[in-house]
């Protein structure tokens, strides 16, 4: 009977248990929220928004959890961020916190300030030419004696260099001797002998050694004229040697010029007596300066350069002629003491419009507007704004593209869609099908699942080592793949060396033409044979820088500015050569003097250097840093 009581207890317990539970689940409204568990990730749907979205792609808006259709990633549950009290205007792009983070967005005040431009210039160190020196025989004869042997030695002035034998000075001596001995009776021979001697060069102290010998000397030493280092000497032993014949060439290096060259479109801003910054590549963590003196009034032909001369005082001779020498120029713009100057990195140029994201100051909110700006000069890592923005409104400089890739699948005004408008997400985006139904918005994106089953539960980090738009740093290795991906790869890739071909030829239509097909080729690439999902996320912005720099080549015409889109479009294609191969032994090269000076990498199927950067100017500028096999 006590057992009985005791689990007749228990059974009162669960009862009461069971009922809590169930009257719970009434009260509290059990079907307002749905829960996702994967893992060790427990998701609760936001009981107020009812919707998901992707951490990356925050346009992304589903009823149910799932993948995002975009980059495979998993779906997070929609919170409100929204504040009632603010007025988000219907062109605003609205990223959450968390996507603002992970874009790596970084913004800047709008300023006025004085405009200058920073010019960059590559040169050599180079003797004074006003220290060349020619050390000549003022005797004739036979050297006997070489007393300096090669070259780079350094002599100074008073120095013996040579000894030579000289009929005519023994005559010389003796006609010296003869007037000594009628010296009394004839100072003017005495005088005039003597001054025979000075115009062959002797000094007095040899010709008080002659007369105090009173025998006729047959060799005599020949002395420096200068002080300096011997940049070639020009008689051997045993020569016989005229009067005024070159012995030695000598550069006094106390003073030196630096020979800068500067391309046709700077020379309007480089100025006698502008101060000139550089360094020494032989001599690292020295900074040196110096002052212009000349500016070369011709533009050679070959290079389109023009030469710019720098004075600089050498004491110490630690710079060398042919010393590799890298300059900067700040100067400034006359009439432009006030305006307004914005980081390159925030415009988005196509060749026909410059377009910047303003952020937009909400207290709570964090959203940016499109901007179309006129800009003015160049100022190298700046851009004179004349029109479209004011000061001290706020702009993004990193992340810009993609804050402008969220504008394009919001159907806002875009780069590439100054319109705006709703687009269609059922076109490639990169070879991944995203479906004839599909659209950005309004529409259950759940039933579009594009990701292989490695792809689940992936999580936000995965992305956070492709925030830099050209940091692949860690895109190092081999990543096997399929065939058929690897030949649409390869088809990429041809049309890449058309582009270069062009370009190396400074045909900017066949350039323009090639970009096209290029872009035809990448919209063939499918990304669904990336299983591997780390291989997947790398394309995914290897593919979207390619294919941006690929369009704005295509839709410009300035040869130069597709060249600055090919440096960036030639980054990202490396990457995925390396990544995933095109079945050719590719040569990855490198021009130091590319794109003003800072350098450039350019993919070829050809050992020898073709410049596409410089074209004809300097064809053969560059060498070959890797080899990328099969």
């Amino acid at each position: 009977m006590n057992n009985m009581k005791k689990y007749k207890k228990y059974i009162i317990a669960a009862g009461i248990l069971i009922l809590g539970i169930i009257l719970g689940n009434v009260f509290s409204g059990g079907d307002s929220a749905t829960t996702h568990t994967d893992g060790e990730h427990e998701y609760v749907q936001d009981p107020v928004t009812q919707l998901w979205t992707c951490s990356m792609h925050p346009q992304i808006k589903m009823e149910k959890p799932g993948n995002c259709p975009i980059c495979g990633m998993e779906l997070i549950p929609l919170e409100t961020t929204d504040d009632s009290s603010e007025n988000i205007a219907d062109d605003e792009i609205v990223m959450n916190e968390q996507s603002y983070q992970l874009a790596n967005i970084q913004t800047t005040v709008v300023e006025k300030s004085s405009a200058k431009k920073e010019i960059r210039l590559l040169g050599r160190v180079k003797p004074d030419e006003r220290r060349l020196y020619s050390q000549v025989s003022h005797i004739p004869g036979r050297i006997e004696r070489l007393y300096v042997n090669f070259t780079g030695e350094k002599v100074y002035s008073g120095q013996k260099i040579v000894r030579i034998y000289s009929p005519e000075l023994i005559s010389a001596q003796k006609e010296l001797f003869e007037a000594i001995k009628s010296k009394d009776i004839y100072p003017q021979l005495y005088t005039a002998s003597r001054n025979k001697l000075k115009l062959w060069k002797l000094s007095d102290k040899q010709i008080a050694a002659i007369e105090a010998s009173g025998v006729v000397q047959e060799q005599i030493d020949i002395l420096s004229d200068h002080s300096g280092y011997v940049m070639s000497r020009n008689v051997e032993l045993g020569d016989y040697i005229m009067a005024g014949g070159n012995l030695f060439d000598i550069a006094n290096l106390s003073s030196v010029w630096v020979m800068f060259e500067a391309y046709e479109a700077d020379i309007p801003w480089i100025h006698v007596n502008d101060r000139v910054s550089f360094n020494i590549q032989a001599i690292p963590g020295k900074d040196f300066e110096g002052k212009i003196t000349y500016v070369d009034p011709f533009v050679s032909s070959n290079t389109r350069v023009a030469k710019v001369r720098v004075e600089v005082n050498n004491p110490s001779n630690k710079l060398l002629p042919e010393m590799f020498a890298s300059g900067i120029i700040k100067a400034k713009m006359k009439g432009m003491e006030n305006t307004i100057v914005i980081p390159k990195s925030a415009v988005l140029w196509t060749g026909k419009r410059a377009v910047v994201y303003v952020k937009v100051p909400h207290e709570k909110t964090i959203s940016f507007i499109y901007r179309e700006v006129t800009l003015g000069q160049d100022m190298g890592q700046f851009y004179i704004v004349q029109e479209g923005l004011e000061e001290g409104e706020t702009v993004a400089t990193n992340g810009v593209f993609r804050i402008d890739a969220s504008a394009q699948l919001l159907g806002q005004k875009s780069m590439m869609n100054p319109e705006g408008g709703k687009v269609s997400m059922g076109h490639n985006h990169g070879g991944m099908d995203m479906g004839d139904d599909a659209k950005a918005d309004g529409v259950d994106h759940s039933k579009m699942d594009m990701t292989d089953s490695k792809m689940q539960g992936q999580t936000s980090s995965d992305h956070t080592k492709m925030e830099n738009d050209s940091d692949h740093t860690d895109m190092n290795q081999r990543i096997t793949t399929t065939d058929a991906f690897k030949s649409q790869l390869e088809q990429v890739f041809n049309a890449y060396i058309k582009l270069k071909d062009a370009l190396v030829g400074d045909d900017n239509s066949i350039a323009s033409a090639s970009a096209k097909t290029l872009l035809a080729a990448m919209k063939k690439v499918d990304m669904k044979q990336l299983t591997d999902h780390n291989a997947h996320n790398h394309w995914m912005t290897i593919s979207k820088e390619i294919s941006g720099s690929a369009s704005s080549i295509s839709e410009l015409e300035d040869i130069e500015k597709q060249r600055s889109h090919f440096k960036h479009l030639s980054a990202h294609l490396s990457k995925g050569v390396k990544l995933f191969g095109v079945n050719q032994k590719v040569y990855e090269q490198f021009c130091p003097m590319a794109d003003n000076n800072k350098g450039a990498y350019w993919l070829s199927l050809d050992e020898p250097i073709k410049n596409p950067y410089l074209g004809a100017k300097m064809l053969t500028c560059g060498d070959t840093k890797t080899v990328i096999v099969k």
